[in-house]
């Protein structure tokens, strides 16, 4: 029989089959202070005390009541509670607990998103809403926003066929536009919720971007642009129209670009938004100014520092000095040579007189910050009377001299310059195109290595070539000194490089062993042609320069050498973890796979992290995974563009230049014989072959 008892003489049975923490009781709590107790609750008779009841089925209700009593809210012993009071043994009150439970339905993410649109629409409002339902408003805005989900992806939330999460990604962005375009591409597919997140995200700008912060919102807002506000993740918002910040950006850049050229007097401040002048320098050339002298003061407080950091390595080495006075002194240490370092690197002086013929880039931070660049750069060369030349003809700025260095040499049609991207068109990081350029370079000079007549044939025709003109791009440092890599440190370990080293322990060093230049001279002298052979190919091949200074340009001559020697990149090189894959995003890497293997070895990689998809692309790249034959060999055959050798020369062949059969024939029979005594073919050999030489 269904009767009111009151609060104070309620107790939850142990026999209640919900026994979870996670119970949402300030939610119910919120809703009963609003619609009262809607559903009565199971209760049964306790013989001790008399009179009371143990509740089995409705502990929620219970609990939110007793929070309402415990706040002030209500009293609990005047509240009447409506209850339906059953008798029987525990197995079959517990089993009517469990009946009640289990037949309970809740209500789906779809009907929560139009019933909370019903509401609004009735005159409430979102924090009424939450308020009445004891939600959160996020919670709210959360199901608002998914009830304006494009109707073919709500239709398929409410029919159940995409998971609550996968729609939220979708509903990550407000433009339904946006949504469809990404529900046509992935909405059939195993796409995960963060491969949708990405796919949206890339159409827009995060408001960390450097962009967003030096623009702001309420700039951006003003101008127009919209915020997408993502209610279901902590990836933050999405600016919706990154070409209104751009253009605000430009702007604000542009202006203070003006105010800095009027009050240095500088020729031009170029504004990049990026604090890479990387790209923006090619084709200038670098200023290279004079150090000051130290002053006075300067030179005193550099031996002053130097005295006292000896005197406190000597405190630091007695045995009696405790932590307390170890750690002081170590951080004045510290603070003394960052002192020395600043006197050391002091700024260099520009003279005013070529003031109005360089310039400088105003740069972006990450921080959103305008930074000044301190490299000048110039259009044109720059000489300076103080200036001369060195005893081997190459310019030599004096102490007050000023020399411009060309940044990325020649910039001629003839220079091809591949596009910077990984697969989807992603650009790679500066640093990994520098690295993949180093790397195919080490590909041509193995390559190179067995071809000692052609390594001739372009040692003399750069040496000879470079003094009759005025200024050309030949892509080596011909006078054997060390080329000017554009990334130091560790480099990944390649098949090229590992043969570039195995032949220089090859080469007969004897004659290094001499002290004097002239003993040196007579020992080389003596080596026979094929070690002579060997030297010149080597020599050469280490002299090749990665790429043009600071460009992206690849060297014309350098590419036509790969392709008189028909030089096979992916023989030599193979994507791995190290040198690739952990490099670029995993949008990057999926897209690749789907180039080789098509959108069935793209889903079986999806879902999996990051890391385990470098693992297994390490292998499939390799030759080493167990796929169909045709995916095997265009991942064997793939290399990244930024490997590749572009002959735009290569389809039209230059007189005289059929084969490298012919290019080495051309060279004197001492030449030839040289090649064959060093053990290498006059023709291009395979990478296979070369290594096991």
């Amino acid at each position: 029989m269904i009767q009111t008892v009151k609060l104070s003489k309620l107790r939850l049975s142990d026999i209640n089959v919900r026994k979870s923490d996670d119970l949402h009781i300030e939610q119910l709590a919120a809703d009963i202070a609003a619609r009262g107790v809607l559903q009565n609750l199971l209760v049964t008779p306790t013989t001790k005390p008399r009179g009371h009841f143990a509740v089995f089925d409705g502990g929620r209700r219970l609990r939110a009541l007793n929070l309402r009593a415990e706040r002030g809210e209500i009293d609990a012993d005047s509240f009447e509670v409506p209850v339906m009071i059953l008798k029987g043994d525990d197995a079959t009150l517990s089993e009517t607990s469990l009946a009640a439970n289990f037949h309970q339905l809740k209500m789906t993410p779809a009907e929560e998103c139009r019933a909370f649109l019903h509401f609004i629409g009735q005159g409430g409002d979102v924090d009424g809403v939450a308020k009445r339902f004891g939600l959160t408003r996020r919670f709210v805005e959360g199901r608002l926003r998914l009830a304006t989900l494009a109707e073919p992806i709500f239709e398929a939330l409410s029919a159940g066929e995409i998971t609550l999460d996968l729609a939220k990604a979708y509903a990550s962005t407000e433009n339904q536009e946006k949504q469809l375009l990404i529900w046509n591409s992935y909405g059939h597919s195993y796409a995960n919720p963060d491969t949708i997140r990405r796919a949206i995200a890339n159409e827009s700008m995060k408001p960390t971007d450097a962009v967003a912060l030096l623009v702001g919102e309420d700039r951006y807002v003003d101008a127009g642009g919209k915020v997408d506000r993502d209610l279901f993740s902590d990836s933050g918002d999405r600016w919706v129209n990154p070409e209104i910040a751009q253009r605000l950006a430009a702007d604000i850049m542009e202006a203070e670009a003006k105010r800095i050229g009027e009050e240095t007097g500088l020729a031009w401040i170029r504004p990049i938004a990026s604090n890479y002048t990387y790209n923006a320098a090619a084709g200038l050339y670098r200023v290279m100014l004079p150090q000051p002298d130290l002053t006075e003061a300067q030179s005193t407080r550099v031996d002053e520092i130097e005295a006292r950091m000896a005197a406190i390595q000597a405190e630091m080495d007695e045995d009696e000095l405790d932590d307390e006075a170890y750690q002081a002194l170590d951080r004045e240490y510290d603070a003394l040579a960052d002192e020395s370092q600043a006197i050391h690197n002091r700024a260099p002086v520009l003279p005013d007189e070529i003031k109005p013929q360089v310039g400088l880039f105003l740069t972006l931070s990450p921080k959103g910050q305008m930074v000044l660049d301190t490299d000048y750069y110039s259009e044109q060369p720059i000489r300076t009377g103080s200036s001369g030349e060195g005893e081997d003809g190459e310019e030599d700025a004096g102490a007050d001299g000023v020399t411009g260095g060309r940044v990325g040499g020649d910039h001629t049609p003839s220079q091809p310059r591949p596009e910077a991207v990984g697969p989807g068109g992603k650009p790679l990081s500066a640093r990994l195109y520098d690295e993949l350029a180093m790397q195919r370079r080490d590909v041509l000079a193995a390559c190179l290595l067995a071809n000692p007549a052609l390594a001739l044939d372009y040692a003399l025709f750069a040496m000879i070539d470079d003094r009759m003109s005025s200024f050309s791009a030949y892509g080596t440092t011909i006078r054997a000194r060390s080329p000017q890599d554009p990334v130091s440190g560790d480099m990944p370990v390649t098949r090229a490089r590992q043969y570039l080293t195995e032949a220089h322990d090859g080469l007969d060093a004897s004659w290094t062993e001499h002290k004097s230049e002239v003993d040196r001279f007579e020992s080389f002298r003596a080596l026979d042609d094929d070690s002579k052979a060997a030297w010149l190919a080597y020599i050469v091949a280490m002299s090749l320069e990665a790429k043009s200074g600071y460009s992206n340009e690849q060297n014309a001559l350098q590419n036509r050498l790969a392709t008189i020697m028909d030089v096979e990149v992916a023989s030599w090189w193979r994507p791995t973890a190290a040198n690739f894959f952990d490099r670029v995003n995993k949008g990057t890497i999926l897209t690749l796979l789907g180039e080789v293997g098509g959108a069935a070895l793209t889903a079986r990689h999806a879902t999996l992290k990051k890391t385990e998809i470098s693992e297994s692309c390490d292998k499939l790249f390799a030759g080493e995974s167990i796929v169909e034959p045709e995916v095997r060999e265009a991942a064997l055959a793939w290399v990244p563009n930024a490997m590749r050798f572009l002959d735009e020369s290569a389809e039209t062949e230059a007189p005289g230049e059929e084969s490298a059969e012919t290019a080495n024939d051309a060279v004197s029979g001492d030449a030839e014989t040289v090649a064959e005594h060093a053990g290498h073919e006059a023709e291009p050999a395979p990478a296979d072959e070369a290594l096991a030489a």
